[in-house]
């Protein structure tokens, strides 16, 4: 499978976030081409702050593999990751992130930090963004603008 099939996956995980009024974030965790994990936000509904797509979809692989390294794995989410999510998938060793959209409030890919891009650190991560970023650049700007109207 390509890059654009494994997002649009991502993608699907992110809608169904919408539709339960979380933030529409989706990510999967594929490894030799097939997706052992998957995971959208739900830090509200499940009133757990590290509840992000993220951080499921690498617990949905770690319980798949039997073991909480990730290595030769690859990340793909529709948002470009936090600061804990990034931190998380260098523990977890994730070999490649491929994200969508920019967070230009919180990314930790190069838009407000680049966790992945220090040296100091005893992992390293290939990091590619713009895959699908304008299909999931328009679900989060609807959503967002749903929820103003909605506080209106």
């Amino acid at each position: 499978m390509s890059d654009l099939l494994f997002m649009q996956e991502a993608l699907t995980l992110a809608r169904q976030a919408a539709a339960v009024g979380e933030v529409p974030v989706g990510a999967v965790v594929v490894k030799d081409g097939a997706v052992i994990g998957r995971g959208y936000n739900q830090p509200v509904s499940r009133r757990d702050p590290t509840a992000h797509a993220e951080i499921i979809a690498m617990r949905d692989a770690a319980q798949h593999l039997g073991n909480y390294r990730l290595t030769n794995c690859d990340l793909y989410v529709t948002l470009e990751p936090c600061c804990m999510c990034a931190g998380a998938m260098l523990h977890a060793r994730i070999g490649r992130v491929i994200f969508a959209a920019l967070d230009p409030k919180t990314g930790a890919c190069g838009s407000v930090i680049d966790l992945f891009g220090e040296a100091r650190l005893n992992h390293h991560t290939t990091v590619k963004s713009g895959v699908s970023a304008d299909e999931a650049g328009v679900l989060l700007r609807e959503f967002f603008a749903q929820r103003r109207q909605s506080n209106d």
